[in-house]
């Protein structure tokens, strides 16, 4: 398409933004981009819809039709409310459970949201102030709802907002559900379609009464390890929600299961949608800890926990051999959640064959080693938490969930609640480091110890970002190169197998053979396998603008004394890998 064309149709959207249906100041912002002879910003705000996809929508706040705005919201809510009303038209009355985070106008889309719910005749749950996203999760299930929002944009910068939207298992959706929501929103072409007259009688505000049966039902977790708690009841955990959700929750919790030594990081406990400590309020990011790490510093603590915007993922910091502070990144937090899970049923005689966990695709392979060893069925699954939900739900009746998780901060420890919770990763953290002391081990001599029995996994992310139209196409350009023009080798070990979740397709190359996958869907994801165990995963984002590589390679080791260069090995291969895919 010629640039003046494209323009013109930019420019056609954006003055249909200046109908009456639109509010003065919506209209005015328009009008001033309209105006400026620099069309970048409104090439940005107009170039395309924000697309409601399969996690519903993510998108910088500002007006247009790419933005995340009241419009964009009401359009979403309108759509998934035509499709409830038609999915339940038997029920005498269909309900929706609403929850909000931190972030900036995160009170406003939510209170939006409800208005256009009850403008559909549907009853809403409302929370009254912010909460965790679990929290919404188990309020869906709790309260019998059809279905769910919360606003967030999790840990994104602050200029993001977001709109998660769940099912009635209180997952976020996925097929037909979503595809169908989707088609719905799509159909929501006019604001005209959305019903915003609020019906105030169907919305109902849900608060601390609620707050306390949540807390009690994760706080019940932890009974099997009750003694190893009160034990260790004073161990010195320093808490930082980041300035979210967490911030009244999490301790609550954690001292309903006992642990009576709780230290707060004043700075970090100030809510606030403009984080004004960090630069993004990212637990994977270390500098997003660095105060909390400065407190437990200052007060000797023995472990550092923290949680994003809207309380799902969880950070954690520990001291090593030295004494020093350092991170537990994602996939050693899951590995040693998952090992716990199961070596603390198997040490009391509580495992059954029944148990399972389950990881995502791009997840440590240490997990699968310590399930395989340990007799414990293990089920692999893409990115993201609806799909460990949805092995939940597929064998609810039929085996035990004991636990799953994925590299990026987020596990699971129970199956009331279908979302990734760091309420309860919190609170299982904090016990296992109670279970570990009872043994004489540090939590970093744990992990040390589990690397010795089941073998030396390294893992490294790397995020390379591509922002806007141009941005969205690189990303597209580079997952085509790396399908089409495939890595023959990953750091000196050739590459055995490759597996495309797009087409459902594996091949084994030193056996010449093709296999098919047996995922529930598609998916856009490479994966490239090496005859020394290397693991390398391609992904574009479905949430931020880059694309992801997942890197995870093995060492041997046989002794403590051996860790530390096993792990520089490691690292270094890393490296060379990181060179090789030109990142």
């Amino acid at each position: 398409m010629e640039q003046n064309e494209f323009l013109a149709q930019v420019r056609a959207k954006a003055t249909g933004w200046l109908a009456p249906g639109y509010d003065a100041e919506t209209r005015h912002e328009v009008q001033r981009m309209l105006d400026n002879p620099d069309t970048t910003e409104l090439v940005e705000a107009f170039y395309k819809d924000l697309e409601f996809g399969t996690g519903g929508l993510r998108g910088i706040m500002g007006v247009g039709s790419n933005r995340m705005n009241r419009y964009t919201v009401g359009a979403a809510t309108q759509g998934l409310a035509n499709y409830l009303k038609r999915e339940f038209a038997s029920l005498p009355q269909i309900a929706v459970a609403i929850g909000h985070d931190c972030r900036n106008n995160s009170d406003v889309f939510a209170r939006i949201t409800a208005e256009v719910f009850s403008a559909n005749g549907i009853k809403v749950y409302l929370f009254d102030a912010l909460r965790p996203t679990p929290e919404v999760s188990f309020a869906i299930r709790e309260l019998g709802c059809q279905s769910g929002v919360m606003i967030t944009a999790s840990h994104n910068p602050k200029e993001y907002n977001g709109y998660k939207a769940y099912w009635n298992d209180g997952a976020q959706m996925i097929a037909p559900h979503d595809r169908n929501t989707i088609i719905e929103v799509n159909k929501v072409t006019k604001v005209e379609d959305i019903h915003f007259d609020a019906r105030p009688e169907l919305i109902e505000l849900i608060g601390e009464d609620f707050d306390r049966k949540f807390i009690e039902r994760v706080a019940s977790l932890s009974l099997p390890q009750k003694e190893s708690i009160a034990r260790h009841h004073d161990l010195k955990i320093v808490y930082t929600p980041i300035h979210g959700t967490g911030v009244r929750i999490i301790p609550a919790t954690l001292r309903a299961i006992g642990f009576t030594n709780i230290i707060n990081v004043p700075e970090q406990d100030v809510v606030s949608g403009n984080f004004p400590t960090v630069h993004s309020p990212n637990p994977e990011e270390p500098v997003a800890l660095e105060l909390a790490i400065a407190r437990a510093e200052a007060t000797g603590a023995d472990l550092v926990l923290a949680s994003d915007p809207d309380a799902d993922r969880i950070g954690v910091a520990v001291r090593n051999n030295e004494g020093k502070m350092v991170l537990i990144n994602g996939n050693e937090i899951c590995a040693l959640l998952t090992y716990y899970a199961i070596a603390s049923r198997r040490d009391s005689g509580r495992l059954q064959p029944e148990d399972y966990v389950v990881k995502t695709i791009v997840t440590t392979e240490l997990i699968r080693t310590i399930a395989e060893q340990n007799k414990v069925t293990l089920f692999d699954c893409y990115t993201g938490f609806k799909w460990i939900a949805d092995v939940i739900r597929q064998n609810e009746g039929k085996r035990n969930y004991i636990g799953g998780g994925e590299e990026s901060y987020g596990f699971l420890r129970e199956d009331f609640i279908r979302d990734k919770s760091s309420v309860s990763a919190c609170c299982m953290f904090s016990e296992l480091a109670a279970w570990a002391k009872d043994k004489g081990l540090s939590i970093y001599q744990l992990l040390q110890q589990v690397f010795l029995e089941y073998g030396l996994y390294k893992e490294q992310g790397v995020s390379v970002v591509r922002k806007g139209k141009t941005g969205a196409e690189e990303i597209e350009a580079m997952m085509k190169n790396f399908r089409e023009n495939p890595m023959k080798s990953l750091a000196g070990s050739p590459v055995i197998e490759i597996l495309d979740y797009a087409k459902l397709e594996g091949r084994w190359l030193d056996k010449r053979e093709v296999f098919s996958l047996d995922m529930p869907t598609t998916s856009n994801v490479l994966q490239y396998k090496t005859a020394d165990g290397t693991k390398v995963s391609i992904r574009p984002s479905g949430t931020e603008p880059k694309i992801k590589f997942y890197i995870g390679v093995r060492g041997k080791v046989s002794s403590i004394e051996e860790l530390p260069s096993a792990e520089t090995a490691c690292l270094n291969k890393i490296a060379t890998i990181r060179q090789e895919l030109g990142i």
